[in-house]
């Protein structure tokens, strides 16, 4: 019974939490989807450096091991997509290389998100090992947590071209990483608690890569000071959100 709620709980907080925020991405936001991509390097940047690394440091890892793994994980990433270009250069056309990089992009994203997602179905099997009714209170504060960042991952895999379509069902597949954490949390929490550092940091380091590497040079080609302007905004505006769902969480 107990298992049954567990991933019921991860569930909700990973799948729903995905499938509110397409329904937000598509009808309140859709009008300003091209502004978006800043929106989302502000929320990945801030879940990153404000939640998720200090998560880390605060589960045991020391600030000197996670920086060296945050380094080794942004490397890590950025070979992947140096590997990407290396295998298609003088054997593809432009158009093909660059469509090569943009699915790096969406696996990173996928990656990331799909770490992060699995340690909070971990936390959330905790929870309930330590009371039922707190687990179903973690589940949905992580829901409320998640629906932000979600929003960002759709936001990043639209812009690399995918279809709506497909962009619901990658972040859908990120989200059901959650119920695996919870599953295997249940199964063998000591072992999974041990993990759940480095994982942390590696999922940050993916999220500091996209937004850095892959985001943030899209923006600077928009130059006009009105553009720096509103991007500027629309970054605050993300990291002001993720600030709040941070604080929502934690309390």
């Amino acid at each position: 019974m107990l298992l049954l709620s567990i991933c019921i709980a991860t569930l909700l907080g990973g799948v729903v939490s995905v499938l509110i925020s397409s329904v937000v991405s598509l009808t309140i936001l859709a009008r300003v989807a091209d502004k978006m991509v800043a929106f989302a390097v502000g929320i990945l940047l801030a879940f990153a450096l404000t939640d998720i690394l200090p998560e880390a440091i605060e589960s045991g890892l020391s600030p000197h091991d996670a920086g060296w793994i945050l380094l080794a994980g942004i490397l890590a990433f950025f070979l992947l997509e140096k590997m990407a270009l290396w295998r298609h250069d003088h054997r593809h056309t432009h158009g093909e290389a660059h469509e090569t990089v943009l699915d790096q992009k969406v696996s990173m994203i996928v990656i990331g998100d799909g770490l992060h997602n699995f340690v909070d179905g971990v936390l959330i099997a905790a929870a309930f090992l330590t009371e039922p009714a707190l687990g179903w209170a973690m589940a949905v504060t992580v829901m409320l947590h998640e629906i932000p960042q979600e929003v960002s991952d759709f936001m990043v895999l639209l812009s690399a071209g995918l279809s709506k379509s497909r962009a619901l069902l990658l972040n859908a597949m990120s989200g059901a990483a959650m119920i695996l954490g919870g599953f295997l949390g249940w199964l063998s929490l000591g072992i999974m608690q041990t993990a759940i550092p480095v994982i942390l940091v590696v999922a940050a380091s993916s999220f500091i890569y996209i937004a850095v590497a892959d985001l943030v040079p899209e923006l600077q080609r928009q130059r006009s000071l009105k553009d720096g302007v509103v991007q500027v905004a629309f970054i605050l505006g993300g990291v002001t959100v993720s600030l709040a769902a941070q604080h929502l969480h934690h309390h």
